[in-house]
């Protein structure tokens, strides 16, 4: 578990950059589309403008024109190309990252009890399947405010978990968040219930299992109110399990994704307890 653990906490590390890159591809796509606009506007000028004749060539400028029209349109098929080029190698980082993350789930899953690799889904692609404008998180908020697509109990059921946790049955309180994220898969609650799972499994004595619960929090909801509360969890327990080099990398993502939060502060202190360069 520890070594599918570490190759998580890597990619995750990386997923801030990703997750933008798969944003910026969409963006690459709508300048590409407006370009191949101006070029067709272009053209349709010089059609324009050669079917005016001598005297409406003159009046526009004589073969300065022209030759102006000539070096827009090679200015706009360079900047065509780059676009493509940009956003093929964008595309391969994605592709890329979302591999490492489907390898990391069958990974995890091949060294855990009663997990069915069959049932594994494929990765969803980083960044998601459809960018989003919302604006990044820069510190953690006690709990994710449930949206209205909530399911039935979802909330209820969350509550149930996260009590147990409060009331010190930790055995209870990691059994109902497990069944809580086995039935509402995609849960907007979901980061905020494997922070609390990891925690129980912490207070059990499970270290890798809490490190997993936060990892897999984190990957839920990387930008969510619980995302750095689940980062510096996972880089502690990391750190716990003498994974210094691991550690010291993840909760330096604390500092670099949620600057000014409480979270960063705090992992500074434990990169400063891990002696990390």
């Amino acid at each position: 578990m520890l070594r599918a653990l570490l190759l998580g906490a890597a990619v995750l590390a990386a997923a801030p950059a990703l997750a933008q890159d798969a944003n910026r591809a969409q963006t690459l796509a709508d300048i590409k589309t407006e370009l191949g606009q101006l070029q067709t506007e272009i053209g349709s000028l010089r059609q324009e403008l050669q079917a005016s004749g001598q005297a409406g060539l003159q009046k526009a400028g004589g073969d300065s024109a022209l030759q102006r029209m000539d070096s827009m349109e090679l200015s706009l098929s360079h900047m065509t190309d780059r676009v493509e080029e940009l956003e093929n190698k964008i595309n391969r980082v994605v592709a890329d990252g979302t591999k490492r993350i489907g390898d990391l789930n069958f990974r995890v899953c091949e060294m855990e009890e009663n997990c069915d690799i069959s049932q594994l889904g494929k990765a969803k692609p980083l960044g998601g399947d459809a960018p989003t404008n919302a604006p990044s998180v820069t510190g953690p908020a006690p709990d994710s405010t449930p949206g209205p697509d909530l399911a039935i109990n979802e909330k209820s059921d969350f509550e149930a978990g996260k009590k147990a946790y409060e009331d010190g049955d930790y055995a209870s309180a990691a059994d109902l968040l497990t069944t809580f994220r086995q039935t509402y898969p995609g849960s907007p609650l979901t980061s905020d219930a494997m922070y609390y799972r990891g925690m129980a499994l912490q207070k059990q004595g499970d270290e890798a299992g809490a490190a997993r619960a936060w990892l897999d929090g984190f990957s839920a909801d990387p930008k969510g109110s619980r995302a750095a509360d689940n980062l510096l969890s996972l880089g502690k327990a990391l750190g716990q399990l003498g994974q210094q080099s691991e550690a010291c990398t993840t909760l330096g993502q604390v500092s670099a994704r949620f600057p000014g939060s409480s979270a960063a502060g705090e992992a500074q202190g434990a990169q400063q307890s891990l002696g990390c360069q």
